[in-house]
């Protein structure tokens, strides 16, 4: 694959993943202070459960995007 495609994708994943933080924010799991808990089974608790998977996908693409535009950069 040629530089230009990598950073491309890698941009492209980049751009995506912080899109999707920037709506949904970090995971529950990585942001300081009180998180929101909600009774087990209850479609709050769903909604939340939901809300993190959003969230550490954006993460992952954010991660990812940045490291294949690098590696396409340096390559």
């Amino acid at each position: 694959m040629s530089e230009f495609w990598m950073m491309a994708l890698g941009l492209g994943m980049a751009f995506q993943g912080a899109l999707i933080i920037w709506v949904g924010g970090l995971p529950r799991a990585l942001t300081p202070g009180e998180t929101l808990i909600a009774e087990e089974g209850t479609p709050a608790a769903a909604g939340l459960f939901w809300l993190d998977q959003y969230s550490y996908i954006g993460l992952t693409l954010l991660v990812v995007g940045t490291a294949i535009t690098i590696w396409g950069y340096v390559v």
